[in-house]
C-alpha cells in the first residue's frame, strides 16, 4: 500500500449511539465535571489552587462517553495524569527558558512514559502540557500538581464514573482495575 493510500481512511462512520446511552453520558459528565468545579471554585480558588484543568473534559469524554474504551478505565485515567504530571513539571522546571521546548519534550515523554507503563489515557498529553503552559498558578505548585489537582481531579472523575456507570443496565465499568 502506498503512502497517501494510507490517509483515506475508511468509507464508514461509527454506528449511531441510542438515546438512554447519551443521557447517561451527559449526566456521567455532568456530574463528574460538575464536581470539580464546584469543588475548584468553593475551595481551591480560596487558597490560590487550581482542581479543574482543561485535560479533565477529555476525560469526561472517555470516562463517561467510552465506557468500554481501555483508555477510559481507572488504571489509564489515574495512572495516565499521575504520570504525565510528574513529566509535565519536571520538563517545565528543566526547560523553562525555552518554553516550546519544554512542550514538546514533556507530551513526548509522557506519552512514552504511559506506553511504558501501561497507563495510556490520551488527556493525559494535555496534562502534561499544562504543566508547562498553565501560569503562574500552575508553576507554583511545582510537584504537587500531580496530586493536586491531576490525581485528585482524576479520582474525582473516576468516583462519580463508577456511580453512574453502573446505574444504567446496560452499563457496566469499569471493565478492569489493573
Amino acid at each position: 500500500m502506498r503512502y497517501l493510500d494510507k490517509m483515506r481512511g475508511s468509507t464508514r462512520s461509527p454506528p449511531r449511539v441510542r438515546p438512554a446511552e447519551v443521557l447517561w453520558s451527559w449526566v456521567g459528565a455532568f456530574l463528574g465535571i460538575g464536581l470539580v468545579g464546584y469543588l475548584d471554585q468553593h475551595l481551591f480558588a480560596q487558597r490560590d489552587a487550581a482542581l479543574l484543568i482543561g485535560s479533565f473534559g477529555a476525560s469526561a469524554v472517555l470516562v463517561y462517553g467510552a465506557v468500554r474504551s481501555p483508555l477510559a478505565q481507572p488504571r489509564n485515567v489515574l495512572g495516565g495524569h499521575l504520570v504525565s504530571a510528574v513529566i509535565g513539571v519536571a520538563s517545565y522546571q528543566l526547560l523553562r527558558s525555552s518554553p516550546w521546548l519544554a512542550a514538546a519534550v514533556a507530551v513526548a515523554t509522557a506519552i512514552a512514559a504511559m506506553h511504558l507503563t501501561r497507563t495510556l489515557h490520551p488527556p493525559g498529553g494535555a496534562t502534561a502540557l499544562i504543566a508547562v503552559i498553565g501560569g503562574p498558578k500552575i508553576h507554583s505548585l511545582g510537584y504537587l500538581y500531580a496530586l493536586v489537582p491531576a490525581g485528585l481531579g482524576a479520582v474525582l472523575l473516576l468516583a462519580v464514573g463508577l456511580l453512574v456507570n453502573n446505574l444504567a443496565r446496560e452499563r457496566s465499568y469499569p471493565e478492569f482495575w489493573a
